[in-house]
């Protein structure tokens, strides 16, 4: 009895304490921002995301439509929030920014590079999407779309960085423990954001929550490195990422043993080349010419380059569906941003691209519906491309931090798309409930269960021949 007593007085007294302490944090947050959600000690804006955790974009597209697109908040430790890749070039700024970035340029503007890129990718569309597609659609079962693109994704990645295939599409589908690693990251990022540093902090030093599953995906991932390096190694020489770096003393030890900063570079590669290319998933991917030997219609890169409509159809999907859902940029001087918000040095600003793509101001009244055509225009000579400023369409990002490689993966992407599309007929499994997941990637939390089933190819050459001329 006395227990109970003393267990009610301690819950009357919390109380009494957080009542004053919300409607003090609540008046605060209101004469700042009415619309913003309330910024509580300690938990910081965990309490409304949880609130809202069913549907988290569509929370956040409300809340910027009556606030602006941007969130600003103090902070110079963003490096921090996704430490596995260390001061690679996803975290660096200033010098050390430029001179990676000048690196990663020269690559993607090598002539052999692309080439073999466009190999790798060629090479993957047709002995493994389109056999996996094929079996999937002899199985008559339904399968996830979701899991299969990121097996493909991953492969295509890692190839023109390590110069080595990991396998991950092949017949016997082993584990996905390096990808689910990766996701692991994005996904404790995304927390990171949304708790103060010194809460997330804590439950790292405890090994507690998101942080204990991080703990365990940062070893596996420098152990794949590691082991792609030791096949790198065994096969001879590559013409592939690493080979602009092995010989660097910057990167490479005195003994010449890998330093952390190669693997958290490596592992930066994987990343931007790997969610990039399969978070539009169910609508791209890479390609090979003419006619696959298992009879289905494959394409190169430059053929789809005619096809307007497949572009449009592809920065429509990228538009309501970005890779990247959440965009940051670090302020170096005190500012006043068009939006007429104050920002101060050291402030880093959020930026919700999944939110710009469904504002009425920026889209027009019909920024919710799926609608390729607002990319086409006529140009006299039929229809092409519209363009668009990169401020307004972000999935690529904008300005000095642009994405290098945007070209390749939209080409791989209209590639793989048109392999797909045009061999089989893919449907949502009816019931099947589509919603985001929490992460820095925009990734679907249940999958996308899909069943396939081969389309007729008596035409398949003939038919591909007019399908590459018009859109």
């Amino acid at each position: 009895m006395a227990f109970s007593f003393l267990h009610e007085l301690f819950l009357a007294s919390l109380l009494l304490l957080l009542i004053p302490l919300y409607r003090q944090f609540k008046s605060k947050s209101s004469k700042t921002n009415p619309a913003r959600p309330t910024d509580w000690p300690v938990v910081g804006m965990l309490p409304s995301l949880i609130a809202n955790i069913h549907d988290f974009h569509g929370y956040a597209t409300a809340l910027f439509a009556a606030s602006g697109p941007g969130h600003s908040y103090e902070g110079e430790e963003f490096a921090s929030f996704f430490d596995t890749m260390g001061g690679s070039f996803f975290n660096a700024d200033g010098e050390s920014w430029r001179r990676q970035r000048a690196r990663v340029q020269h690559l993607m503007a090598s002539p052999r590079l692309l080439v073999f890129m466009a190999g790798s990718c060629c090479d993957k569309v047709e002995k493994g999407l389109m056999p996996a597609l094929a079996r999937a659609a002899s199985a008559l079962a339904p399968f996830d779309m979701q899991e299969l693109l990121t097996r493909f994704a991953f492969d295509m990645t890692a190839m023109p960085v390590f110069g080595v295939d990991p396998g991950l599409l092949s017949v016997h589908m082993p584990p996905m423990d390096v990808p689910s690693a990766m996701d692991a990251v994005m996904e404790v990022g995304f927390f990171r954001h949304t708790v103060p540093i010194s809460c997330w902090k804590l439950m790292r030093r405890l090994s507690i929550g998101p942080e204990r599953k991080l703990a365990v995906a940062q070893p596996l991932l420098r152990q794949f490195v590691a082991e792609m390096l030791q096949k790198r190694a065994h096969d001879g020489a590559h013409l592939d990422i690493v080979s602009s770096y092995i010989v660097d003393p910057e990167y490479v030890g005195e003994d010449r043993e890998p330093m952390d900063f190669l693997y958290a570079t490596l592992i930066n590669y994987m990343f931007a080349g790997r969610d990039t290319e399969r978070t539009g998933a169910h609508r791209r991917l890479p390609a090979n010419g003419g006619n696959s030997k298992s009879g289905m219609a494959v394409f190169e890169p430059n053929e789809t380059k005619p096809l307007v409509y497949l572009s449009a159809a592809l920065f429509e999907s990228m538009r309501l569906h970005p890779p990247g859902p959440i965009e940051r940029k670090a302020v170096l001087a005190d500012d006043v941003l068009p939006s007429g918000h104050e920002v101060r040095a050291g402030d880093t600003v959020l930026i919700s691209v999944y939110s710009m793509g469904r504002m009425e101001r920026v889209w027009g009244e019909d920024c919710a519906e799926y609608r390729p055509e607002r990319w086409v225009t006529e140009d006299g000579g039929g229809a092409a491309l519209r363009h668009v400023p990169a401020h307004r369409f972000m999935p690529f990002n904008a300005g000095p931090r642009s994405c290098l490689g945007k070209d390749v993966s939209v080409a791989q992407m209209k590639s793989a798309a048109a392999a797909v599309v045009w061999n089989f007929d893919l449907d949502v499994v009816p019931g099947h409930v589509v919603e985001p997941k929490l992460s820095v990637v925009l990734q679907m939390k249940n999958g996308l269960v899909v069943t396939a089933a081969r389309r007729g190819s008596d035409a398949a050459t003939s038919g591909k021949r007019a399908f590459c001329r018009g859109s």
